[in-house]
């Protein structure tokens, strides 16, 4: 593989995003409303109605799950519970904001003539993929860590003492840098591959939805207490989604060809 070539082309793609940053105003939605949410949830409502979260039964009782010692308080023990699940919508910021920039990363290019140099240099197309990639990603993690550090300060601040500390766990881990960034890695590979074949980027970023389905659907299973995944659980789920995207990559690669994306727009 041409690092080489690749490093020039990842850095094109981030001069890319900077000359069209409207294309992040997705992922910092998203990450405004993954910090917003679970401090007004856990946080605001108890003192607006002068309740406390540890005067819900079921609550109480599905939490328990994240504090099977009982180390902490009921209400310090539902905070944890509530932060934990919340934790998940970091998954919806990196898998957003990749879909809106990989999306346009072909059909973009296209639209604005610049996309016929590009596939007549000799670098090979797993090298002009993988800078896609890299270049859809690593804006929209960075714009994800930050959101995230918000949050852990947040935290910090506004949670009752020793629910910080209880969040600081392999299963945080393994979700925040392990299965964030294999499902945004997953989904953006199936925008720029149904990029290259369509010529709306709408089109390609609909398909975004096979991935931020699943994730509702088990943050929604998790606040029921129907299901609560390990960590072992979420490595196994990263490994299966890395496993994927080889095999999409793979896929791409064969599907990309270059004479038929040149001819057939018209």
């Amino acid at each position: 593989m041409n690092r080489g070539a690749v490093a020039g082309l990842f850095r094109k793609e981030l001069i890319d995003v900077s000359r069209n940053r409207g294309a992040l105003i997705p992922v910092v939605l998203v990450t405004a409303i993954a910090l917003v949410v679970p401090f007004v949830v856990t946080i605001a409502v108890p003192l607006a109605t002068a309740g406390r979260l540890g005067d819900d039964f079921e609550l109480v009782r599905v939490s328990a799950i994240v504090d099977p010692d009982a180390r902490l308080s009921p209400d310090a023990r539902v905070q944890l519970f509530l932060f934990q699940q919340f934790l998940l919508l970091f998954l919806l910021t990196p898998t957003t904001g990749a879909m809106a920039l990989a999306a346009h990363s072909v059909v973009g290019e296209k639209q604005a003539r610049t996309l016929e140099p590009l596939l007549a240099t000799p670098i090979a197309t797993f090298e002009l993929l993988l800078a896609k990639v890299m270049g859809a990603l690593v804006p929209t993690l960075v714009i994800a860590m930050a959101g995230l550090l918000l949050y852990v300060a947040g935290i910090a601040l506004l949670a009752l003492p020793g629910v910080l500390g209880a969040m600081t766990n392999p299963r945080t881990a393994v979700l925040v840098l392990l299965l964030a960034p294999a499902a945004a890695l997953l989904s953006l590979q199936a925008a720029i591959l149904i990029s290259s074949r369509v010529n709306d980027a709408r089109t390609a970023q609909q398909f975004g939805v096979f991935i931020v389905i699943p994730v509702s659907a088990l943050l929604v299973a998790q606040f029921t207490g129907a299901v609560w995944l390990s960590a072992f659980a979420l490595t196994a789920i990263s490994a299966a989604m890395m496993l994927l995207w080889g095999i999409l990559a793979a896929v791409s690669v064969r599907l990309f060809d270059r004479e038929t994306i040149l001819t057939r727009w018209r």
